[in-house]
Protein backbone atom coordinates (compact mmCIF):
# COMPACT_ATOMS: atom_id res chain seq x y z
CA UNK A 1 0.00 0.00 0.00
CA UNK A 2 2.21 2.68 -1.64
CA UNK A 3 1.53 5.98 0.11
CA UNK A 4 3.75 8.89 -1.72
CA UNK A 5 1.90 10.42 -4.44
CA UNK A 6 3.05 14.41 -4.79
CA UNK A 7 0.84 17.21 -5.42
CA UNK A 8 1.16 20.82 -5.11
CA UNK A 9 0.93 22.30 -1.94
CA UNK A 10 -2.16 20.60 0.08
CA UNK A 11 -4.66 22.72 1.64
CA UNK A 12 -4.79 23.12 5.29
CA UNK A 13 -8.21 25.14 6.42
CA UNK A 14 -9.18 24.42 9.78
CA UNK A 15 -12.09 21.99 11.03
CA UNK A 16 -14.33 22.15 13.28
CA UNK A 17 -16.54 19.68 14.82
CA UNK A 18 -19.25 20.13 17.72
CA UNK A 19 -16.32 19.69 20.33
CA UNK A 20 -13.25 19.99 18.52
CA UNK A 21 -10.64 21.89 15.78
CA UNK A 22 -8.49 20.43 13.66
CA UNK A 23 -5.84 22.74 13.09
CA UNK A 24 -1.79 22.89 11.91
CA UNK A 25 0.56 21.89 14.69
CA UNK A 26 2.46 24.59 16.86
CA UNK A 27 5.46 24.57 18.05
CA UNK A 28 3.71 25.95 21.46
CA UNK A 29 1.70 21.84 21.24
CA UNK A 30 5.33 20.31 21.31
CA UNK A 31 5.68 19.65 25.33
CA UNK A 32 2.11 18.73 25.13
CA UNK A 33 3.02 16.29 22.29
CA UNK A 34 5.54 14.55 24.38
CA UNK A 35 3.72 14.17 27.52
CA UNK A 36 0.83 12.37 25.96
CA UNK A 37 2.48 10.40 23.10
CA UNK A 38 5.33 9.27 26.24
CA UNK A 39 2.81 6.39 26.59
CA UNK A 40 3.32 2.72 25.78
CA UNK A 41 -0.31 1.80 25.06
CA UNK A 42 -0.21 4.56 22.22
CA UNK A 43 3.15 3.36 21.15
CA UNK A 44 1.69 -0.51 20.82
CA UNK A 45 -1.37 0.81 19.04
CA UNK A 46 0.53 2.82 16.44
CA UNK A 47 2.52 2.01 14.09
CA UNK A 48 5.48 5.12 14.15
CA UNK A 49 5.18 6.35 17.79
CA UNK A 50 8.49 4.98 19.54
CA UNK A 51 8.44 4.44 23.22
CA UNK A 52 10.15 6.21 25.14
CA UNK A 53 8.99 9.31 23.09
CA UNK A 54 11.33 12.13 23.28
CA UNK A 55 11.09 16.21 22.85
CA UNK A 56 13.19 15.51 19.55
CA UNK A 57 10.52 13.09 18.60
CA UNK A 58 7.94 15.60 18.37
CA UNK A 59 9.89 18.30 17.08
CA UNK A 60 10.72 15.83 14.17
CA UNK A 61 6.68 15.40 13.29
CA UNK A 62 6.48 19.39 13.70
CA UNK A 63 8.99 19.91 11.11
CA UNK A 64 8.74 16.83 8.67
CA UNK A 65 4.78 17.55 8.51
CA UNK A 66 5.34 21.03 7.66
CA UNK A 67 8.32 19.59 5.03
CA UNK A 68 5.38 16.98 3.99
CA UNK A 69 2.92 19.49 2.88
CA UNK A 70 4.84 21.47 1.15
CA UNK A 71 6.07 18.77 -0.93
CA UNK A 72 2.78 18.06 -1.64
CA UNK A 73 2.58 13.99 0.04
CA UNK A 74 1.04 15.04 2.96
CA UNK A 75 -1.02 17.29 5.39
CA UNK A 76 -1.03 16.69 9.29
CA UNK A 77 -3.66 18.32 11.97
CA UNK A 78 -3.66 18.92 15.61
CA UNK A 79 -6.67 17.22 17.09
CA UNK A 80 -7.39 19.86 19.61
CA UNK A 81 -10.42 21.16 21.88
CA UNK A 82 -12.30 23.85 20.38
CA UNK A 83 -12.95 25.72 23.76
CA UNK A 84 -9.47 25.64 25.39
CA UNK A 85 -7.84 24.58 22.43
CA UNK A 86 -5.32 22.38 23.90
CA UNK A 87 -3.73 19.70 21.66
CA UNK A 88 -5.19 15.67 22.15
CA UNK A 89 -3.94 13.86 19.24
CA UNK A 90 -3.14 14.45 15.59
CA UNK A 91 -4.90 13.34 12.50
CA UNK A 92 -2.27 12.52 9.47
CA UNK A 93 -3.51 12.35 5.47
CA UNK A 94 -0.82 10.95 3.10
CA UNK A 95 -1.70 11.12 -0.71
CA UNK A 96 -1.21 7.16 -1.45
CA UNK A 97 0.54 6.37 -4.99
CA UNK A 98 -1.80 4.82 -7.89
CA UNK A 99 -4.33 5.59 -10.65
CA UNK A 100 -7.09 5.87 -7.55
CA UNK A 101 -7.08 9.17 -5.88
CA UNK A 102 -6.78 7.89 -2.32
CA UNK A 103 -5.45 8.73 1.54
CA UNK A 104 -3.96 6.80 3.64
CA UNK A 105 -5.55 8.32 7.15
CA UNK A 106 -3.85 7.95 10.64
CA UNK A 107 -4.75 8.94 13.93
CA UNK A 108 -3.99 8.87 17.77
CA UNK A 109 -5.38 10.44 20.53
CA UNK A 110 -3.76 10.79 24.21
CA UNK A 111 -5.06 8.15 26.82
CA UNK A 112 -7.13 10.71 28.75
CA UNK A 113 -9.12 11.32 25.06
CA UNK A 114 -10.32 7.59 24.67
CA UNK A 115 -13.43 6.50 24.82
CA UNK A 116 -15.07 9.83 24.56
CA UNK A 117 -15.97 9.89 20.79
CA UNK A 118 -13.52 12.11 20.30
CA UNK A 119 -11.87 9.70 17.72
CA UNK A 120 -15.05 9.24 15.66
CA UNK A 121 -15.81 12.67 15.50
CA UNK A 122 -12.46 13.79 14.22
CA UNK A 123 -12.25 11.28 11.79
CA UNK A 124 -15.60 11.64 10.25
CA UNK A 125 -14.17 15.66 9.63
CA UNK A 126 -10.99 14.42 8.09
CA UNK A 127 -13.11 12.16 5.80
CA UNK A 128 -15.69 14.94 4.97
CA UNK A 129 -12.37 17.12 3.80
CA UNK A 130 -10.86 14.37 2.03
CA UNK A 131 -13.82 13.78 -0.40
CA UNK A 132 -14.47 17.47 -0.61
CA UNK A 133 -11.83 19.36 -0.16
CA UNK A 134 -8.91 17.44 -1.57
CA UNK A 135 -11.24 14.96 -4.29
CA UNK A 136 -10.12 12.19 -3.44
CA UNK A 137 -11.89 8.88 -4.29
CA UNK A 138 -11.06 6.99 -1.26
CA UNK A 139 -9.64 6.62 2.13
CA UNK A 140 -7.43 4.09 3.51
CA UNK A 141 -6.17 3.11 7.34
CA UNK A 142 -3.86 0.48 8.96
CA UNK A 143 -4.49 -0.64 12.35
CA UNK A 144 -2.51 -3.09 14.62
CA UNK A 145 -3.47 -6.48 15.79
CA UNK A 146 -5.33 -5.67 19.12
CA UNK A 147 -6.59 -2.23 18.70
CA UNK A 148 -10.18 -2.97 18.45
CA UNK A 149 -10.94 0.75 19.57
CA UNK A 150 -9.75 2.11 16.44
CA UNK A 151 -11.22 -0.90 14.49
CA UNK A 152 -14.56 0.16 16.21
CA UNK A 153 -14.54 3.72 14.86
CA UNK A 154 -13.54 2.82 11.59
CA UNK A 155 -16.37 0.28 11.31
CA UNK A 156 -18.90 3.01 12.59
CA UNK A 157 -17.78 5.57 9.89
CA UNK A 158 -18.12 2.87 7.00
CA UNK A 159 -14.72 1.23 6.72
CA UNK A 160 -14.19 -2.04 5.19
CA UNK A 161 -11.66 -5.01 5.33
CA UNK A 162 -9.05 -4.81 2.50
CA UNK A 163 -6.92 -7.45 3.48
CA UNK A 164 -3.34 -7.66 6.00
CA UNK A 165 -0.13 -5.11 5.18
CA UNK A 166 3.18 -5.73 6.25
CA UNK A 167 4.27 -2.31 7.67
CA UNK A 168 7.84 -1.18 6.70
CA UNK A 169 10.90 -1.94 8.59
CA UNK A 170 11.27 1.15 9.93
CA UNK A 171 7.80 0.98 11.51
CA UNK A 172 8.85 -1.85 13.57
CA UNK A 173 7.93 -4.53 10.40
CA UNK A 174 4.32 -5.58 12.08
CA UNK A 175 1.72 -6.87 10.36
CA UNK A 176 -1.70 -4.05 10.14
CA UNK A 177 -5.44 -4.81 9.00
CA UNK A 178 -6.09 -2.82 6.39
CA UNK A 179 -9.65 -1.35 6.05
CA UNK A 180 -11.03 1.21 2.90
CA UNK A 181 -14.40 3.45 2.49
CA UNK A 182 -15.16 4.34 -0.72
CA UNK A 183 -16.19 8.42 -1.28
CA UNK A 184 -19.47 7.40 -2.64
CA UNK A 185 -20.79 5.24 0.28
CA UNK A 186 -19.33 7.46 3.07
CA UNK A 187 -21.29 10.38 1.85
CA UNK A 188 -24.18 8.33 1.21
CA UNK A 189 -24.25 7.18 4.82
CA UNK A 190 -24.07 10.76 6.03
CA UNK A 191 -27.27 12.58 6.90
CA UNK A 192 -29.40 14.97 4.08
CA UNK A 193 -27.38 18.55 4.94
CA UNK A 194 -29.91 21.54 4.98
CA UNK A 195 -28.67 24.40 2.34
CA UNK A 196 -27.53 27.78 3.83
CA UNK A 197 -27.72 31.18 1.35
CA UNK A 198 -25.29 33.71 2.63
CA UNK A 199 -23.81 36.42 0.94
CA UNK A 200 -20.68 38.24 1.71
CA UNK A 201 -18.63 41.88 -0.10
CA UNK A 202 -14.68 42.26 -0.84
CA UNK A 203 -15.00 45.64 0.34
CA UNK A 204 -11.71 47.36 -1.18
CA UNK A 205 -10.61 50.97 -0.28
CA UNK A 206 -8.85 53.36 -1.96
CA UNK A 207 -5.26 51.90 -1.56
CA UNK A 208 -6.49 48.29 -2.87
CA UNK A 209 -6.79 46.98 0.69
CA UNK A 210 -9.66 44.53 1.45
CA UNK A 211 -11.60 44.06 4.78
CA UNK A 212 -11.98 41.13 6.76
CA UNK A 213 -13.57 40.83 9.90
CA UNK A 214 -12.73 38.10 12.85
CA UNK A 215 -15.97 35.73 13.88
CA UNK A 216 -16.47 36.71 17.82
CA UNK A 217 -16.19 34.33 20.42
CA UNK A 218 -19.32 32.13 20.63
CA UNK A 219 -20.12 31.65 17.09
CA UNK A 220 -18.95 28.72 14.80
CA UNK A 221 -15.81 29.35 13.61
CA UNK A 222 -14.93 31.70 15.86
CA UNK A 223 -11.71 33.51 15.63
CA UNK A 224 -11.47 33.32 11.86
CA UNK A 225 -11.27 35.73 9.20
CA UNK A 226 -14.18 36.25 6.68
CA UNK A 227 -15.49 39.21 4.29
CA UNK A 228 -18.35 40.42 5.80
CA UNK A 229 -21.77 39.15 5.43
CA UNK A 230 -24.36 37.08 6.70
CA UNK A 231 -27.83 35.20 5.48
CA UNK A 232 -30.07 35.77 3.32
CA UNK A 233 -33.49 35.55 4.74
CA UNK A 234 -36.54 34.33 2.83
CA UNK A 235 -38.00 36.32 0.26
CA UNK A 236 -34.84 38.61 -0.09
CA UNK A 237 -32.62 39.10 -2.80
CA UNK A 238 -28.62 38.77 -2.52
CA UNK A 239 -27.93 42.10 -2.85
CA UNK A 240 -31.12 43.34 -0.55
CA UNK A 241 -29.48 40.51 2.10
CA UNK A 242 -26.31 42.25 1.84
CA UNK A 243 -27.16 45.87 2.09
CA UNK A 244 -28.81 44.91 5.15
CA UNK A 245 -25.53 42.89 6.83
CA UNK A 246 -23.49 45.89 5.93
CA UNK A 247 -25.51 48.29 7.58
CA UNK A 248 -26.04 45.84 10.93
CA UNK A 249 -22.46 44.64 11.14
CA UNK A 250 -20.43 47.30 9.76
CA UNK A 251 -23.11 50.46 10.23
CA UNK A 252 -22.01 51.00 6.56
CA UNK A 253 -24.68 52.18 3.53
CA UNK A 254 -24.32 50.39 0.30
CA UNK A 255 -26.62 51.05 -3.17
CA UNK A 256 -27.28 47.61 -4.57
CA UNK A 257 -25.91 49.09 -8.15
CA UNK A 258 -22.42 49.55 -5.84
CA UNK A 259 -22.63 45.53 -5.29
CA UNK A 260 -20.50 43.94 -8.31
CA UNK A 261 -20.84 40.02 -8.76
CA UNK A 262 -17.61 38.26 -8.44
CA UNK A 263 -17.51 34.67 -7.51
CA UNK A 264 -19.18 31.89 -5.69
CA UNK A 265 -18.55 29.66 -3.19
CA UNK A 266 -20.02 25.81 -2.68
CA UNK A 267 -18.74 24.05 0.40
CA UNK A 268 -20.32 21.13 2.59
CA UNK A 269 -19.62 21.59 5.99
CA UNK A 270 -20.01 18.47 8.53
CA UNK A 271 -24.00 20.03 9.27
CA UNK A 272 -25.12 21.92 6.23
CA UNK A 273 -24.17 22.97 2.75
CA UNK A 274 -23.24 26.59 2.07
CA UNK A 275 -23.90 28.69 -1.04
CA UNK A 276 -21.98 31.78 -0.77
CA UNK A 277 -21.88 34.39 -3.60
CA UNK A 278 -19.30 37.46 -3.11
CA UNK A 279 -19.88 40.94 -4.31
CA UNK A 280 -17.45 43.68 -4.94
CA UNK A 281 -17.80 46.79 -3.26
CA UNK A 282 -15.40 49.98 -3.88
CA UNK A 283 -18.39 52.91 -2.55
CA UNK A 284 -20.07 53.19 0.55
CA UNK A 285 -20.60 55.56 3.26
CA UNK A 286 -19.61 55.76 6.23
CA UNK A 287 -16.94 53.80 8.37
CA UNK A 288 -16.72 50.40 8.87
CA UNK A 289 -16.84 49.67 12.85
CA UNK A 290 -17.14 46.01 14.43
CA UNK A 291 -20.93 46.85 15.77
CA UNK A 292 -21.59 43.38 16.66
CA UNK A 293 -17.93 42.77 18.89
CA UNK A 294 -15.83 41.59 15.66
CA UNK A 295 -12.53 42.63 15.39
CA UNK A 296 -11.78 44.29 11.79
CA UNK A 297 -8.88 44.47 9.51
CA UNK A 298 -7.68 45.82 6.46
CA UNK A 299 -5.89 43.88 4.30
CA UNK A 300 -3.13 43.95 1.48
CA UNK A 301 -4.10 40.86 -1.24
CA UNK A 302 -1.08 39.85 -1.04
CA UNK A 303 -1.02 38.86 2.80
CA UNK A 304 -4.77 37.67 2.77
CA UNK A 305 -3.79 34.30 2.70
CA UNK A 306 -1.80 34.88 6.10
CA UNK A 307 -5.27 35.33 8.22
CA UNK A 308 -6.91 31.80 9.01
CA UNK A 309 -10.41 31.82 7.16
CA UNK A 310 -13.50 29.30 6.92
CA UNK A 311 -13.00 26.98 4.28
CA UNK A 312 -15.76 28.13 1.75
CA UNK A 313 -13.93 31.46 1.50
CA UNK A 314 -10.58 30.28 1.10
CA UNK A 315 -10.71 28.97 -2.52
CA UNK A 316 -11.87 33.01 -2.95
CA UNK A 317 -9.05 34.70 -1.72
CA UNK A 318 -7.22 33.50 -4.89
CA UNK A 319 -9.44 34.86 -7.00
CA UNK A 320 -9.32 38.02 -5.37
CA UNK A 321 -5.86 38.40 -5.52
CA UNK A 322 -5.27 37.86 -9.19
CA UNK A 323 -8.05 40.65 -9.68
CA UNK A 324 -6.50 43.06 -7.46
Amino acid sequence: MAAIGADPLLPQPILDTARLRLRPLRPGDLAVITKLANDPDISDRTAAIPHPYKPYHAEYWLTNSRAERERGEAVTYAIALKDSDEFIGGVSLTLMSGAERSILLGYWLGRDYWRLGYATEAVRRALHFIFTDLDRVSAYALVLPGNEASLGVLDKLGFEPCGIENLPAEERCRPAFGRRVARADFLAAQPVKRTLFVVAAALIDGDGRVLLAQRPEGKALAGLWEFPGGKVSEGETPEAALVRELKEELGISVRPSCLAPFAFASHTYPDFHLLMPLYLCRVWEGEPHGHEGQALAWVRPTRLHDFAMPPADVPLVAQLRAML
